[in-house]
């Protein structure tokens, strides 16, 4: 199998903020994340499928077609939004990393599934500072 990735670029803001506890508490395991007027980040989405190569194109994947879809069905919905507010798929979630990563890789892994004809969607690193990041692999 090969591994090919497509990295995209987004700007949002977001909360940390567990409404069942106190405003103390928030601070003192959020800390700045907690902040009452929100914080931004750049983030970074790499997106890696897997697959045999097409003996016809030389390709797992089309890049074009890959980006099109993280753009459309992802980047569009976060760029520029406040994930605690403006985001659909994370109303009454965490906007932690953790979060939004798997829930990001629900809204991929099918549409993913139908460019890729042997293989599919492996990983999803989300790059939320150049120094923290997280994988996911669907599990």
């Amino acid at each position: 199998m090969v591994h090919v990735c497509r990295k995209e670029h987004f700007n949002a803001a977001h909360k940390l903020w567990n409404p069942n506890w106190s405003e103390e508490k928030n601070k003192e395991v959020f800390g700045p994340c907690a902040n009452s007027n929100w914080h931004g980040h750049n983030f970074d989405l790499i997106v890696t499928v897997k697959g045999k190569p097409d003996p016809d194109t030389g390709f797992v994947v089309d890049l074009k077609a890959l980006s099109r879809i993280i753009r459309v069905e992802v980047i569009d919905k976060v760029d520029h939004k406040n994930l605690n507010m403006d985001v659909d798929f994370m109303q009454g979630k965490m906007a932690s990393c953790e979060i939004l990563v798997m829930e990001f890789w629900k809204i991929l892994y099918p549409k993913v599934s139908e460019l890729v004809k042997e293989g599919g969607l492996y990983k999803l690193t989300l790059y939320e500072t150049p120094r923290n990041f997280v994988e996911y692999y669907g599990e």
